[in-house]
């Protein structure tokens, strides 16, 4: 009855290790490619190390003597690994509530298994060593595969830890050195994927930042000084402003545009911009120049017309919701600030955006176009767009719609032959369009088999210099990969300038 039990729990704890695994630690939090977390993925790798020896031994072996007190040993060793990695998450990262609840019964299906374990172990271990084998029939079938799973993310664990170096973004100083020193900034949505990059660069170059957020312990983790409000209400009407920059809005492609979606994405754009209006309104001493961020979603999905600030608008979901945010953001013009209204691409970077999404099926092998693969993608690196919101900031002739966006977009298919390159890994597994219409309706149809070919002709005519302005030395840079550049790419120190022209 014991051992019956025993095997039970012990199966219960793979399922909810590998349903942490893959869903936390891989689909969603995306450990291996986040360089901060170099820590928490060595002591996963030997944690792992140490299951798979586990398995195989419970799986195939009964140790006797000192064996068993080995036996003992790692199973102890591991409820030091787990506290050890408890303390590393909660330093380096926020964990979602999904992935608490099931840390939580992990330890708790540990403990039962010590509770059953331990009293055979200490009696085997009173007897001469040795290490007769055995089986459990299907049990032992479990534990190979268990031990095998585990020692495959162990091993990727490792690796992903030892590349964490390469991964690293480089300085945010020099981002935002176009602006005189010591400019008062507000940004809203500052601890989003691009507001934080853009409040770090605004730090490095010494200026004095107040950042908007709904959620102030995750601003504890931007870089220091910087002040935080949770409601624009909070700032006094005689507060200073140089500029503003307005990121705030609920992410379109984190999920599926249910109604209650649809209208939660729309909302919290208008209302955080109708709010930052009311401040400027209220102000003493009003900004002179407001950035508010928009989308190329705003013309709609287009075939293969080249589409600048000139170009009619389409229709579709992400039209109306950029469309309506424009219009609120339009308004402060009246209020005397010059507004500049950034239609923001795909942003690449590795720790979040559509890249992020890409980069465990790219690893893997089984990366590919989706559908056709023909459709555009307008991109642009996370430290280009910072650099173009500075330059925005500074430049006087920039007003209205304002295409953020590379000069050289690419179709889908070769987006994925350029990242499937920067990964050294194949991708030709294609992911057809119709089941991802059938499951995602507009949501599909607009963000992922859908697109838009738009260049960025104010920037340029403003005399912005992008320093990543082709997709794939971009990625490779992005991605730390040890790929040797032509020494004429006249990208290759790209990542060692980041300053404004």
């Amino acid at each position: 009855m014991t051992s019956t039990l025993l095997w039970w729990l012990i199966a219960v704890q793979i399922a909810m290790g590998a349903f942490d695994t893959l869903y936390h630690h891989e689909l969603t939090e995306r450990l291996a490619w986040r360089p901060s977390q170099r820590g928490e993925l060595r002591l996963h790798a030997v944690r792992n190390a140490l299951y798979a020896a586990l398995f195989l031994t419970l799986g195939f072996a009964e140790p006797r003597g000192w064996l068993a007190a080995l036996t003992l040993t790692v199973l102890l060793a591991e409820v030091g690994i787990t506290l050890a990695d408890f303390v590393e998450e909660d330093l380096s990262r926020r964990l979602p509530a999904s992935e608490r609840i099931n840390h939580t019964l992990l330890a708790l299906n540990y403990g039962g298994i010590l509770v059953l374990i331990v009293p055979i172990l200490l009696i085997w271990a009173g007897e001469p060593t040795a290490l007769p084998l055995t089986t459990h029939g299907a049990w032992s079938a479990l534990a190979v595969s268990a031990a095998l799973g585990v020692a495959v993310f162990g091993a990727r664990d490792w690796l992903a830890a030892a590349r964490s170096e390469r991964l690293a973004e480089p300085s945010a100083v020099g981002l935002a050195s176009a602006l005189s020193p010591g400019r008062r900034i507000l940004v809203t949505g500052g601890t989003g994927f691009v507001g934080r990059r853009l409040v770090a660069a605004l730090v490095a170059s010494g200026h004095k930042v107040t950042v908007l957020t709904r959620e102030a312990p995750r601003a504890a983790a931007l870089p220091a000084p910087h002040a935080v409000v949770t409601s624009l209400d909070q700032i006094p009407d005689d507060a200073r402003f140089d500029a503003a920059v307005n990121l705030a809005g609920e992410p379109v492609a984190d999920g599926l545009w249910t109604r209650a979606r649809r209208r939660r994405i729309l909302a919290s754009r208008l209302r955080v911009t109708g709010d930052l209006r009311r401040l400027i309104a209220r102000l003493d001493h009003r900004p002179a120049v407001v950035i508010s961020a928009s989308a190329v979603g705003w013309y709609g999905v287009r075939d293969d017309a080249a589409l600048t600030e000139a170009s009619a608008a389409g229709g579709g979901f992400t039209h109306r919701v950029c469309a309506a945010w424009e219009r609120e953001a339009g308004r402060i013009d009246a209020l005397g600030p010059r507004v500049v209204i950034l239609r923001f691409g795909l942003v690449l970077a590795v720790e979040g955006g559509v890249l992020a999404r890409f980069l465990t099926p790219f690893e893997f092998g089984l990366g590919g176009p989706v559908g056709d693969g023909r459709q555009w993608m307008s991109w642009i690196t996370r430290d280009d767009l910072v650099r173009l919101i500075v330059h925005a900031i500074v430049e006087p002739s920039l007003a209205g719609p304002v295409n953020a966006t590379a000069p050289n977009p690419v179709r889908n298919a070769e987006f994925a032959r350029a990242l499937g390159a920067a990964l050294r890994r194949p991708a030709r597994v294609p992911v057809p369009a119709w089941p991802l219409v059938r499951i995602g309706g507009d949501y599909a149809r607009e963000l992922l088999i859908g697109g838009q070919r738009v260049l960025p002709e104010a920037a340029s005519a403003a005399g912005f210099r992008f320093l990543q302005p082709d997709l794939a030395p971009a990625l490779i840079r992005l991605l730390g990969a040890k790929v040797r550049l032509a020494q004429d790419d006249p990208h290759v120190e790209a990542r060692s300038l980041p300053s404004a022209p």
